[in-house]
C-alpha cells in the first residue's frame, strides 16, 4: 500500500513523530535541548546521588507543535471528505438514467407498434402459454410481417415482492433486464424488447412456432407425435448447451431458477430454446417452488431455499427422466409405492435392480446399439437427480457426457 500512495503514507508518518514528541518526549529533555548551553563533558558529582535536572518550562514551543499536528489532522481529514463528495458527485451523474417508454434490442421491432400493446385487450391475443409469474402471448407486429412471443410480467403472489414503484427499483429491474437481452445463443431465446406498465412488464421475444416441449411430450403420450431417439437426445444436448451458455459463458452467471419443459421451447426442426431464465431475479425474491412445479426443484431448495447452477442440473435430470421415460413427474403413479415417491427415486431403484431398460419408453426401444445409448442416457438422468448437489455434474460435464453417446 506504501507504494501506492507515497505522499499520504509519509503524511501519516510526519503527523505520528509530531505526536510522539509532544506527548510522549519528557519536557526535561525538551527544556534541556532548547535552554542548555554547548558543553564538552560534565562530571558528575562524586558523592551526591543522581536526580534528574529540572528545567524552565517551554509552553510556547508546545503551542507551537499542538498546532502543527491539529493543523495538518484537520487538512488531512478535510481532504478525505473531498474526495469522497467528489466520488459521490461522479456516481450520481453517471447513473443510468431511466427508461420511459418501449426499450428496444432489435433493430426489425417499432417501438411506435410497442407502445400499442398497452392498449390492447389481453382477451384478444392468442395465449400461448402461462406460468406463475405471468402469461404468454402470440403477438402480431408491423401489419402482420412480424410474429413475436410477448410476456405480461406480473409479480408472484407468493413471492411478497413489493411493486416496482421506487427509482432504485426501476434501476434494478431495467439493469436486469438489459443484462437478458445481451444474452445469444441458439438454446436461449433473447430478450428483444419490454415495456413497463406502472409496475408490470412486458417481455417480447422471437415466437417459436413448435410450441413447448411439455405441449410435444402430451402429443407423444396421446401418439398424434412421433418423437423418435434421436431428436430426443437432440433436446436433451440442447438444452444442456443452453445451460453451460448461461452458467458459463455470460459476463454474469445467469441461475434459471425455473427449468421445466413448459419453459423449453421448440423448433420446426426439435431444436430447443430455454425461455423464462432469470427472471426471478427480477422479482428480488426466494426462488417459489408453486404446486406446478414441484417435480422440477431440487431438495435443497426446499431444506434452505439456496439455489446454485446445480440446482439448474437436477431440474435439467428430471427432464431427462421426462424424455427417455415418457412419463410425467406428476402421474400418481409416482406417489405409490411402485413409483418410489418420485421419478428420480423410481429410475434409481430400477438401475440398482438391473432393470432400467423397464424405464424407456417403448416408442424409442430399436435397435441394440441405440438401448447402450439410452441406458447410458439413463444413468446421466440419476447422477443429475442426486440429493447432494455435490455429486451432481456441472451443465459443461453434461454436454461432453451426452454428445459422446451420440454423433451431433
Amino acid at each position: 500500500m506504501e507504494s501506492q500512495n507515497p505522499s499520504r503514507t509519509l503524511a501519516v508518518k510526519t503527523l505520528l513523530l509530531l505526536a510522539f514528541l509532544v506527548f510522549q518526549a519528557p519536557e526535561s529533555t525538551l527544556s534541556q535541548a532548547l535552554h542548555s548551553e554547548p558543553t564538552l563533558f560534565h562530571s558528575p558529582a562524586p558523592s551526591s546521588p543522581s536526580r534528574t535536572p529540572k528545567f524552565p518550562h517551554n509552553p510556547r514551543l508546545r503551542r507551537i507543535l499542538l498546532g502543527a499536528l491539529f493543523g495538518s489532522l484537520t487538512g488531512f481529514v478535510a481532504s478525505i471528505i473531498i474526495l469522497l463528495l467528489v466520488r459521490l458527485l461522479l456516481l450520481y451523474a453517471c447513473r443510468a438514467p431511466i427508461l420511459k417508454g418501449p426499450v428496444v434490442f432489435c433493430p426489425s421491432i417499432s417501438p411506435k407498434t410497442l407502445q400499442s400493446l398497452l392498449s390492447t385487450d389481453a382477451q384478444s391475443m392468442q395465449l400461448i402459454g402461462s406460468s406463475l409469474n405471468g402469461k404468454y402471448y402470440r403477438v402480431v407486429l408491423d401489419d402482420d410481417e412480424l410474429t413475436m412471443a410477448v410476456k405480461r410480467l406480473e409479480p408472484s403472489p407468493s413471492s411478497g415482492s413489493p411493486p416496482v414503484n421506487s427509482n432504485s427499483q426501476k434501476r434494478r429491474v431495467q439493469h436486469e433486464l438489459e443484462m437478458l437481452a445481451r444474452v445469444k445463443h441458439r438454446n436461449v431465446m433473447s430478450l428483444r424488447a419490454y415495456i413497463r406498465d406502472q409496475d408490470r412488464f412486458w417481455l417480447v421475444y422471437d415466437y417459436i412456432p413448435g410450441g413447448s416441449l411439455e405441449d410435444a411430450m402430451a402429443r407423444v403420450r396421446s401418439q398424434q407425435l412421433t418423437l423418435g431417439w434421436d431428436a430426443r437426445l437432440r433436446i436433451a444436448v440442447g438444452i444442456a448447451k443452453g445451460l453451460r451458455y448461461l452458467h458459463f459463458e455470460c459476463s454474469r452467471r445467469i441461475l434459471h431458477y425455473g427449468l421445466k419443459p413448459s419453459n423449453v421451447m421448440l423448433d420446426e426442426g426439435f431444436e430447443p430454446r430455454l425461455g423464462d431464465f432469470g427472471l426471478a431475479m427480477l422479482e428480488n425474491s426466494r426462488l417459489d417452488t408453486p404446486s406446478t412445479a414441484t417435480h422440477y426443484v431440487a431438495p435443497e431448495c426446499f431444506q434452505s431455499c439456496r439455489y446454485t447452477d446445480k440446482s439448474d442440473v437436477y431440474s435439467f435430470g428430471v427432464i431427462l427422466g421426462v424424455l427417455f421415460t415418457g412419463k410425467d413427474p406428476s402421474y400418481p403413479f409416482f406417489a405409490g409405492e411402485t413409483g418410489r415417491g418420485s421419478l428420480g427415486r423410481w429410475l434409481r431403484h430400477l438401475q440398482q435392480a438391473g432393470e432400467a431398460r423397464e424405464a424407456l419408453d417403448k416408442g424409442i426401444l430399436g435397435e441394440e446399439m441405440e438401448e447402450e445409448e439410452m441406458l447410458m442416457a439413463i444413468r446421466i438422468a440419476i447422477v443429475c437427480l442426486s440429493d447432494l448437489p455435490a455429486d451432481r455434474p456441472s451443465s459443461d460435464e453434461l454436454v461432453a457426457m451426452l454428445t459422446q453417446l451420440h454423433s451431433f
